[in-house]
């Protein structure tokens, strides 16, 4: 199954009004403002994205939404997060239609299964629709890492075409690579070191940050992967102080602020998450007042 999910994809917000229902004309702006901006793709209804916090019907307006707005300029990659694999096919069953270029499947929620049970989660969901199928792999949160023994299992699945890398060690890139070849396309799923990532071969990078940041983003994508190490350096020392927001245990609350000072959203969030208050606020807020100081001219780095 051949796809193209490189350069930098932005796992977007999902936009909430003041009474806690979908802003989906703020949704709207944001996408139009990414693309401009020069993004390669969006996760709809990642982490970010408070998939957890919406209804089943809600996730499928989102989706048909976020579809219809990109109308094919970027790809659109859907998070299916779900409790059992049941009902993780009926969600990609319901949207397989509306025009999404693929998921990304996260094991089982709430229960942790252990590696066989697991297996089983993917390759249910694998064998139940044509859509292409991203492994998101998160150990830090999730509790299971699907290691290269796994990863061996599901090459088996023809359209599971890509691995979203977050177990925050970079050695599994290499790893994978030695593995596996080209038979995944390779994402990196940690901001924080997402350079290191780069580098050593990951094509691309989910991020919270590149929300915020987004030109910023896809300068320094472009840069480390010509080669121009320097110049990517300068960007990611400048950075790195937003992209470890995207590591704490409030980070969406933190990225969803972040665009709100920028103008590019609101920190709406739906219980049990809350705003940010007190040292965590002002945190968050003078984290983007030193960056907005001492935000770098891209205008010099030519490409």
């Amino acid at each position: 199954m051949n796809i193209n999910w490189n350069g930098v994809f932005p796992a977007i917000s999902t936009q909430f009004n003041d009474n806690g229902t979908i802003n989906f004309e703020s949704n709207a702006r944001m996408l139009e403002a990414l693309i401009n901006d020069g993004i390669d793709g969006i996760i709809a209804l990642g982490t970010i994205g408070e998939n957890l916090s919406l209804t089943p019907e809600e996730k499928r307006q989102f989706i048909k939404h976020t579809v219809e707005v990109v109308a094919g300029r970027i790809i659109v990659i859907s998070g299916c997060a779900e409790n059992t694999a049941v009902a993780a096919i009926d969600y990609v069953k319901s949207i397989e239609e509306l025009g999404v270029d693929g998921i990304m499947l996260l094991p089982a929620m709430v229960y942790r299964g252990c590696k066989d049970e697991t297996l089983y989660h993917y390759q249910t969901v694998a064998r139940a629709t044509k859509l292409p199928i991203m492994i998101y792999n998160n150990p830090v949160t999730y509790g299971i890492d699907i290691d290269l023994e796994m990863t061996a299992i599901l090459a088996n699945e023809e359209n599971i075409v890509a691995i979203k890398e977050s177990t925050t060690d970079t050695r599994r890139l290499t790893e994978l690579q030695t593995r596996f070849g080209d038979r995944f396309t390779i994402l990196c799923g940690v901001d924080d070191i997402a350079l290191e990532s780069i580098l050593l071969g990951a094509t691309g990078w989910i991020s919270g940050l590149t929300n915020v940041f987004p030109q910023e983003s896809v300068a320094l994508m472009k840069l480390a992967q010509a080669g121009r190490i320097e110049e990517a350096r300068e960007i990611y020392r400048w950075f790195m102080p937003l992209l470890r927001l995207d590591t704490i245990p409030k980070l969406v609350q933190a990225i969803k602020l972040a665009e709100q000072i920028v103008g590019r959203g609101s920190e709406n969030v739906r219980a049990p998450r809350l705003k940010l208050a007190g040292e965590e606020r002002t945190f968050v807020e003078q984290t983007m007042k030193t960056a907005l100081d001492n935000r770098i001219d891209l205008t010099k780095f030519t490409f």
